[in-house]
This record gives C-alpha cells, sequence and structure tokens, in this order.
C-alpha cells in the first residue's frame, strides 16, 4: 500500500513539475506587423475575409498561425523571434502576389524584436478619387475604377457596389443598405456614381458608415475604399 501511495506522490510531484516548466516558458515578445499595398497605397479588403498562414520552421512539425486582413489593409502577430513563412493561398485576396502554377503564395519575413514588413500586392482593380456624401435621406458615391492587372490575367469587372451601415464594419456581409452596378452597366469607369436610401435606424442615430467596393469576375473577394462616417 505504502509503495503505491509513493508511486502516486512520485507521479504527482512530475505533473507539477511538467506543468510549472510549461509555466516558464517566455511568451512571444515581438510585433510583426506590416501593410498589404499597392505602390505604397493600403489594400482594403472586407472585414475576417481574406485570409493568410504564418509557419515558423526548425521547431518539429507544426500548424500554421492563421490570421485574416483587417480592413484597413493591416495585420499583426506576437511572435517569438525567428524565421517565418508568410502564405496567402492562392484564389484569396483582390490582389495577385506572385502565384504562378497554383502554388501558394510565400515569402521569408526574419523576425528579430518588433519588425515591421509590408506585402506589396498587385490588385486587380483600384478605386480612385472616391467622394461619398450625404442628402435627402441619400447616401451617394462618386468614383472612378482604375485597372491595374491587364494581359492574360487580367479581370473583367463583375460589379461595384456602394455600402452603409451602422457601424465601422461595412461590406458585403455587413450592411443596412447597398446599390450596385454590374460591370456590363458601367459605361464610363472613370465616372460612376451610385446612391442608397438610409433606412430607419434603431437604436436612431445620426451617422452611418459607408465605402465603395468593386469586385473582379472570378475572384471572391472585394476591394474597397477605406471607410468613411458620414453625417446624417
Amino acid at each position: 500500500m505504502r509503495i503505491v501511495q509513493y508511486s502516486l506522490s512520485v507521479a504527482v510531484a512530475i505533473l507539477l513539475l511538467t506543468a510549472c516548466k510549461k509555466d516558464n516558458y517566455d511568451e512571444p515578445s515581438s510585433l510583426l506587423s506590416g501593410t498589404f499595398k499597392y505602390n505604397g497605397e493600403a489594400i482594403h479588403v472586407e472585414y475576417n475575409r481574406v485570409p493568410y498562414e504564418l509557419y515558423q520552421y526548425g521547431f518539429g512539425k507544426v500548424g500554421p498561425i492563421n490570421g485574416t486582413i483587417a480592413p484597413e489593409g493591416t495585420y499583426s502577430h506576437m511572435l517569438f523571434d525567428g524565421e517565418y513563412k508568410f502564405v496567402v493561398r492562392p484564389g484569396q485576396g483582390p490582389f495577385l502576389w506572385g502565384n504562378t502554377g497554383g502554388k501558394p503564395d510565400t515569402i521569408t519575413i526574419q523576425v528579430n524584436g518588433n519588425t515591421i514588413r509590408d506585402i506589396d500586392v498587385m490588385p486587380f482593380y483600384m478605386i480612385r478619387t472616391p467622394q461619398l456624401t450625404h442628402a435627402a435621406g441619400k447616401v451617394t458615391g462618386n468614383f472612378k475604377i482604375e485597372q491595374i492587372v491587364t494581359g492574360p490575367d487580367a479581370k473583367t469587372i463583375e460589379r461595384a457596389a456602394l455600402f452603409i451601415n451602422k457601424t465601422i464594419f461595412v461590406g458585403v456581409d455587413n450592411n443596412i443598405g447597398r446599390t450596385d452596378i454590374t460591370g456590363a452597366n458601367i459605361t464610363d469607369p472613370n465616372n460612376i456614381s451610385l446612391e442608397v436610401n438610409v433606412p430607419g435606424i434603431s437604436p436612431t442615430q445620426n451617422y452611418v458608415f459607408a465605402r465603395i467596393g468593386v469586385k473582379a469576375s472570378g475572384v471572391e473577394d472585394w476591394i474597397f475604399t477605406p471607410v468613411q462616417k458620414i453625417q446624417l
């Protein structure tokens, strides 16, 4: 009986020691951050829609650190120092980024203390000179669309849209009003105007948030303008 009790005591001590060792591991302390950009301009996307993966090699086989690009085009993670692979899977995002032969888009990032690494991409389209205004219960958006990707990788415009919402999360999945125009109905990409009626809001607020989006044909994700607060 004493042998059993002794064995149990040793087992418990080992478990406690192991737990203490795990608790004493340092937490990651280096901030990796950056912005997805085209020619220095941030690429704005929809909230929680465009995923990416981070891998650190040299510590055994582990799964990815998953994340999504923030609406303003940024990303950030607290990490341990070391070499990481940053991956955007094919077909994700309203842009091209070195994807050939169906392989994932990958870059190597060396993290050593707080590290800023912007990611250069080529969007299929950019939204230019957006102007958002309010009058007579409607929000109006005037803008231009510039085609960036040409040649064999070019995409036609599937649609453009003006979105409004009660919060800063504005887009396809988060809105209280939207107006669309199909690419076939855009006669002049340098002169596009859309307007959307502002519905009744409960509880009442005297503002909405708005942004314009463009979707390329055959591409899952939209590109957007920055979110703008519109006083009603």
